[in-house]
Formats: structure tokens, sequence, C-alpha cells
């Protein structure tokens, strides 16, 4: 006779690749989504990014610089695809991809109600929810890093015209375009995919956990490119405009005699008061005021000529991979964190 099971004997959990297998059942549509998108703007960029790379070869490679015929190939160039030079116009692409695979993942199940069902087929709660959050967050970190290494070789033109001055190019550091390469982009596409999932378990409803994910980013990559970036390493000083124009200026002030006397862009008499043969007083727009040019002197010669010596923090370009790699590091060990959270939320059962 087979042997009698015990009345209260618990049944094994299902293996992890059944996990797998239902979490690519159940978001292959999401991740195609992801894929689709990425591939199409991916495409697109290969086609603008070969006219880019055509106009910097012609470019670099005309001489004298300074010749018109140079000249013209040098304001091609710069005029090539000008609105996605400084990268902004993708910076929302981790966002979209977080809110609308991310905060999905456990508010569906959670406003519908098929958690109940979920929960019962031999799964177990904390590992349905690890299962999910660690498969797709590793899909869509996957699918953004291959999209990067892309992105990164469309913008290879504007970091090679770096040390170049008669080129106008932001620098690798930028905010808009420092995200958008290495493994930053990945770092915080997946940083995205976990805030959406945080979201969802606590809004548990998936319209809001949407906007919810969209707001708490925008406000993260905000405080990143602005506040904490900039401190990752100790910035160098330089003096009177002696910066390399790779380099990522984050701040600047003047001094005269040993002591400081403004930040920034000088005071709008100050000018008209040095150099009036240079500057005066006028209207700089509808309503408002500003300083015009009329003569030889810039406005850095005439304060440098009256004794003035202008300073500047900047992060030169040969600091870009050690600032991938410290916001990579903060943002995986994040993504880390706020996932460990819901998953422990799952398990307490805050559903």
């Amino acid at each position: 006779m087979p042997p009698r099971l015990e009345e209260n004997a618990t049944p094994r959990p299902l293996p992890w690749r059944r996990l797998a297998w239902v979490t690519w059942r159940q978001h292959r549509i999401a991740l195609g989504g992801v894929a689709t998108l990425l591939g199409v703007l991916g495409l697109w960029l290969w086609i603008v990014g070969l006219q880019l790379h055509h106009a910097y070869a012609a470019a670099a490679a005309c001489h004298p610089a300074s010749s018109a015929a140079c000249q013209n190939l040098i304001a091609t160039f710069d005029s090539t695809n000008v609105f996605l030079k400084g990268g902004f116009i993708l910076q929302p692409l981790p966002a979209l991809i977080g809110a609308f695979v991310g905060a999905p993942v456990l508010a569906r199940e959670l406003e519908t109600g098929t958690f109940r069902y979920t929960w019962t087929q031999g799964f177990g709660r904390w590992r349905w929810a690890l299962a999910k959050l660690v498969l797709l967050g590793a899909g869509v970190a996957a699918t953004a890093e291959a999209f990067s290494l892309l992105l990164s070789w469309y913008y290879q033109p504007y970091v090679a015209t770096g040390n170049q001055s008669v080129f106008s190019s932001p620098s690798p550091l930028s905010p808009g375009l420092f995200d958008l390469r290495g493994v930053a982009f990945a770092a915080w596409t997946l940083a995205a995919f976990a805030i959406g999932a945080l979201a969802g378990i606590l809004i548990r409803r998936v319209v809001p956990a949407i906007v919810a994910t969209l707001a708490a980013y925008t406000g993260l990559a905000l405080l990143a490119g602005n506040v904490l970036r900039q401190h990752y390493l100790t910035p160098l000083v330089a003096k009177n405009s002696n910066i390399p124009g790779s380099a990522w200026v984050t701040s600047e002030w003047w001094t005269k005699g040993g002591k400081f006397a403004f930040g920034g862009r000088p005071p709008l008499s100050l000018l008209p008061q040095l150099c009036p043969s240079s500057f005066q007083t006028g209207t700089g727009g509808p309503g408002g005021v500003g300083i015009l040019g009329s003569g030889s002197l810039s406005p850095t010669q005439c304060l440098v000529q009256h004794g003035y010596t202008q300073w500047a923090d900047y992060q030169p370009a040969s600091h870009f991979w050690p600032f991938q790699w410290i916001e990579g590091g903060w943002l995986l060990a994040l993504s880390v964190l706020l996932i460990t959270v819901t998953v422990w939320l799952v398990r307490r059962g805050a559903a």
C-alpha cells in the first residue's frame, strides 16, 4: 500500500523556475512594450546618429578651423539634431518605464482582488512578490543598459569635442547628459521601477500609483542633479576662466583684493560703471533691464582690468566614470532597499 500522508503535512512550495515562468506569462506584454519603445527609439537614434557622426567627421577633418568652409561645417555639426544635444528630451524614459511597468506589478493585483486567488496557488505571498520584482527589475535594467550603449555611441561626437574650443558641446558631466550614458541610465530605470512597485503596494490602485511614481522620481532626479552629484568628488578650482572646455562648472564667484566681491554674474550697474565705453544699461526685454555691450571688451576682460579675479569650482571630464559608479551604486542600494520594503509589506499582509 502507498504510504499515508499526514493530515497536516505542508505542501512543498513551487520551484522558483515556475515562478519565473508565471512572471513572464503575466508581464510579457509590459516587457515587450518596453523593448518595443526602446527599440523604435534606438532605430531612430541610429539613423540620426549616423548623420551626427558624419557631420562631426567632416568638421574635425577640416583645416584650418578658422576658414569659412570649416566654420560652415562646424556650424552644421552644432545645429545637427540640436534638440537632442543636451539630452533633456530623453530624461523622462526611466520615469515612464518605472511608472508603467513597476507601479502596476502589485497594484493591479491588489486593485482587482486577484491576489486572493494568486496567494493560494502554492507560491507564498513573499515568494510571489520577490520573483516578480527581481525578474522584472533585472529585465528592465538590462534592456535600459543595452539602450544606454546606443546613447553613448550617439553622444560620442559631443564628448570628443569637449577639449576643442571651436565646437559648442555640453560637458559629459552636465545635467541631462550624464545620466543617459554609462551605468547611470540602467540604475535610474531600476530605481524608477522600485519606486513604482513600492507605490503600488502602498496605494493599491494603478493610476494613483503611476502618478506617485512620476512625482517621486522627478523629485529624486532633481535632488541628484542639482544637489548631490556635484559633491561626489571634491571639485577643482580654476582662476580667470582657466577651465577645460569639457568641464562641468558647478559654481562661480569673483574676488577683489583677496576678498569676496560677488557670486555668479556681476551686479547690473557694475560693468557700465567700470567700462562705460564698452557697456551701457538698457532694456533687456519686456519690462526688464540688462547690460548692452557696445565695445571690444568682454565682461570678464573688463572686470580683470579693474582688479577683479574670477574663480570657479568645476568637475573635470575625467571624473565621469567615478561619478557613474558612485551614482549607480547608491541607486542600486536604494532600489534593493525599496524592493526589500515592498516584499516585507507583502509578507506582513499589507493587502
